[in-house]
């Protein structure tokens, strides 16, 4: 008898090179013209704040929109969204890291 065939053993094996700029097999590699943004103290108080933003019910749902989005139509409803939210994304227009909610995962 000869070995258990594999659903594998029907493709070819293929070696991989690493890459020349030294990136591994699962390691993601930015976008071209994309650099890491730094993260400073700040920063991570003001995307903590929104994230909290995000969780509160109180202001509706948050699927399919943009945060200001919401933060606008919960103003609209007279919920009262708290101004800060309104000033940090304001101060960051461009940035979707502050502007779009990230999905959980």
């Amino acid at each position: 008898m000869g070995r258990k065939r594999l659903i594998t053993d029907s493709y070819p094996v293929v070696k991989r090179r690493e890459e020349p700029s030294g990136h591994s097999k699962g390691e993601l590699s930015p976008e071209l013209g994309e650099e890491p943004q730094p993260h400073n103290e700040e920063e991570e108080a003001e995307l903590e704040l929104l994230r909290q933003f995000d969780l509160d019910w109180q202001y509706g749902p948050c699927t399919g929109i943009t945060r200001l989005q919401r933060w606008h139509r919960a103003e609209q409803m007279g919920l009262e969204p708290p101004v800060e939210v309104h000033q940090v994304l304001k101060s960051h227009p461009g940035d979707p890291r502050f502007q779009c909610r990230s999905e959980p995962g």
